[in-house]
């Protein structure tokens, strides 16, 4: 009987390893899926710009992100208990506590360097405009400044797919047309600034960029929207233009028609944007192909910086622009920390996406808008009207709605996908 005992033990012993082994193993598949999902949730994103993020929820898109279910859980519990009926250490609270301590650390990280690198990418994107010379010349070189901008973008996008690697064999031809979308609709963002748009209301008529989405998406593809997307929209273009036409004569800048156009023409540029990204996602997958993060901001980048030098070539604006920062140290300054602010926060946006939902980023580029606006009519000396006033209040309301029915789809999603496993 005593020596019979040992035998027993090593039996239950091998039982208690064999579950741990089918455990750990359960466990490892999980971690390996959650781990993989940064990747796969990175190749959702096909806009490399601040702008193109926050439409990614509207197109679709969707994230591959893995959520554990219910019956997962209480397997994994179950499976926890040997053959014996002996309970296997399960991970304990504190570990439970670390894991959501790193994570919450890792999301404040994100929306930090977001909401730091953006505004005061904002706030020398308006400097840079509302600079006069000596001689009350402004800065009008627009594409000069996409021109130095998508360089930065390219350099760091270059080495960080030389550290996180990328993927060879993508088809360039599409990345080179959306790269031509997406640096003219900041080119035409820049000239509504540079002829005499203020730059709250330039943000904000940027926030409505679904209009003309959805306007392509009716007349071309036959979409219907519900009537509170209707509201969202209208509530951001009507307090927009309540803000153009409610600026005191005090106030620093008037509102050109000029400026209208290209901030409306840059609109125009984002609909289309939207449009050639949607065939770049196909393309993508019929080729089977998943692009890396780094690829996106590299390809993207380097099709601007290449559309941008050869319109600024051809219209003068290169060599101009050059002159006018070399007679203007203070502007050469603000040019190169607005172009290093934009490389820094596609890198922090890159970064969200890749450890969180994509909706994440999302709602956080939106609201940096709004303080964004908030910061400049403090702070650089526009003075509203109570009209004015109503506007952004109106305009914010609607990006509100905009970000709080963006939350609400993914939720009904999820839950419907839940239902039917």
């Amino acid at each position: 009987k005593n020596e019979a005992m040992p035998s027993n033990a090593s039996t239950d012993s091998n039982n208690t390893m064999s579950t741990t082994a089918s455990s750990s193993s359960t466990a490892l598949r999980r971690g390996g899926s959650k781990t993989s999902s940064p990747n796969s949730t990175s190749m959702d994103v096909e806009g490399l710009t601040e702008d193109e993020i926050e439409r990614m929820p509207m197109l679709d898109k969707g994230t591959s992100m893995i959520y554990p279910l219910e019956d997962d859980l209480e397997s994994t519990q179950s499976n926890a208990t040997g053959a014996s009926g002996n309970n296997i250490a399960l991970p304990t609270a504190d570990a439970s506590t670390d894991k959501s301590s790193s994570k919450t650390m890792q999301l404040l990280f994100g929306i930090g360097g977001i909401y730091g690198a953006f505004l005061y990418y904002g706030s020398l994107q308006e400097d840079v405009f509302r600079f006069k010379d000596p001689d009350g010349e402004t800065f009008q070189f627009a594409w000069f400044l996409q021109f130095l901008e998508a360089l930065a973008n390219v350099v760091v996008g270059f080495i960080g797919r030389k550290l996180v690697g990328g993927v060879d064999g993508l088809p360039l031809r599409q990345f080179m047309i959306t790269g031509a979308s997406q640096v003219s609709s900041k080119a035409f963002t820049s000239l509504a600034l540079a002829k005499g748009l203020s730059f709250p209301v330039a943000t904000l008529a940027k926030s409505g960029k679904m209009a003309p989405v959805m306007a392509g998406q009716i007349i071309h593809g036959g979409a219907t929207y519900r009537p509170r997307e209707y509201l969202q929209v209208g509530a951001i273009i009507g307090g927009t233009l309540l803000l153009s036409l409610g600026k005191k004569k005090s106030s620093s800048s008037q509102n050109s028609f000029l400026g209208i156009f290209f901030i409306i023409a840059s609109l125009v540029m984002d609909g289309v944007t939207g449009g050639i990204q949607k065939r770049l996602k196909a393309d993508m997958g019929r080729l089977g192909m998943h692009p890396k993060p780094y690829d996106f901001m590299l390809y993207t980048n380097l099709s601007m910086m290449m559309v941008a030098f050869g319109v600024s070539l051809v219209l003068g604006d290169l060599m101009k622009g050059c002159k006018f920062c070399a007679a203007n140290p203070v502007v050469l300054e603000l040019v190169m920390k607005f172009s290093a602010c934009s490389a820094i926060g596609q890198s922090f946006i890159f970064y969200t996406v890749a450890h969180f939902d994509p909706l994440v980023c999302s709602t956080v580029t939106t609201t940096r808008k709004i303080f964004s606006v908030l910061l400049s009519i403090f702070f650089k000396g526009h003075a509203l009207s109570g009209q004015g006033w109503t506007g952004v209040m109106m305009a914010i309301a609607g990006i509100l709605a905009e970000v709080q029915d963006k939350i609400m789809g993914t939720k009904n999603k999820k839950g419907s996908k839940m239902e039917k496993k």
